[in-house]
């Protein structure tokens, strides 16, 4: 028996296996449905481009969408060691500090103002750049700037100042609002994932044990307490319980978690009914609520040798892959996403709105 089992090696999980294992008289047992984060394309930047369909990902769509014309979508969720912060695109921004300060005063959420939550972005920063009142440098998370942009990003920068935007060096810093490079989940040229910065550096730690391709089926529920879980450990294999001897943590992503919780029984009891799940407690709202936004692209043809397609020719991808090895600059040392800007469509609105 463990004292911790933690279901979902995600952002989440990695952070909790890691401060909970802090502790030698704490054993924690972290369990992930999908594989290492062994591939190569996990850690090379721009390879998250092959991951958006298949590796490392679970393959789900999502089901007809009534205001989009009951279209399905492709809806990548990580599977995988790291979670979402191994196959993502590695941008990294907070949010907008208005937004933490509108969750503490109309929400009532005491302790999520922008002021609160700010010193934990700093003590999780590895910041490559600054070190200031908005960035830490002492953290285990890597975070960088662009190593080498392309020329074409400062054509970007000229063309929104012209419209009036300013440049802004930093999202994350005193004020959001314009165009600039974005900071990046990256450290030396490499991916800091959440299994990177988190876990690779504790994995030796006697009280934790990290299992994969492991599948949670259902939190044990004993007299209104939840003390261990379901598992398979292979496709049509046996399930097998372990218990807890003090939390069952569910960090199993937005998707994941409702997903294990309603088929525990934890979840809208009437719903549960009447897909044959017997509620072991009614809590409204589980499986419900869910908000996401489109991923839309505007593509503009460039007439000039101007961005990474050129690349996709097969002696420049070999000479990209040879800048990489040997000097950790060029195309795969990209996330392909390297500018961005946050500004006004309605002139009177409190923080930027797109």
């Amino acid at each position: 028996m463990t004292d911790y089992i933690i279901v979902g090696a995600g952002p989440a999980g990695c952070v909790l296996a890691n401060r909970l294992s802090e502790d030698p008289g704490n054993s924690v047992l972290l369990l992930e449905a999908g594989g290492k984060d062994w591939h190569p394309y996990i850690h090379m930047p721009a390879g998250f481009a092959k991951m958006t369909k298949g590796i490392a990902s679970w393959g789900w769509s999502t089901v007809p969408q009534r205001n989009m014309k009951d279209r399905v979508f492709w809806y990548t969720q990580a599977k995988v060691v790291g979670g979402g912060s191994s196959i993502n695109a590695q941008i990294y921004t907070r949010g907008n500090a208005r937004d933490y300060d509108a969750w503490e005063k109309e929400e009532g959420l005491a302790g999520w103002g922008y002021r609160d939550v700010l010193p934990y972005f700093k003590r999780a920063e590895n910041n490559q750049r600054y070190a200031n009142d908005f960035h830490g440098d002492q953290g285990p998370l890597g975070v960088s700037n662009p190593i080498a942009p392309l020329p074409i990003c400062e054509a970007y920068f000229r063309a929104g100042q012209e419209m009036g935007i300013p440049f802004n060096p930093d999202f994350n810093g005193a004020a959001q609002e314009g165009v600039g490079y974005y900071q990046l989940t990256q450290k030396d040229a490499r991916r800091s994932s959440a299994s990177v910065a988190y876990l690779k550096p504790i994995r030796a730690r006697k009280n934790l044990t990290v299992r994969t391709d492991v599948l949670v089926t259902r939190i044990v529920v004993e007299k209104g307490r939840a003390i261990g879980v379901e598992l398979v450990d292979r496709p049509g294999g046996e399930k097998k319980i372990l218990h807890a001897e003090r939390e069952v943590i569910v960090s199993s992503g937005a998707i994941g978690s409702p997903k294990l919780l309603m088929q525990s029984g934890i979840g809208p009891a009437d719903h549960l009914k009447s897909v044959g799940v017997t509620p072991v407690h009614d809590l409204p709202g589980v499986g419900s609520n869910m908000q996401d936004h489109l991923d839309l692209f505007v593509i503009a043809e460039c007439t000039g040798d101007h961005t990474y397609d050129n690349y996709a020719k097969l002696h420049r991808t070999a000479w990209a892959g040879l800048q990489y090895l040997l000097l950790k600059k060029g195309p795969v040392a990209s996330s392909l996403f390297e500018t961005g800007g946050f500004w006004y469509a309605d002139p009177t609105a409190a923080s930027p709105d797109i």
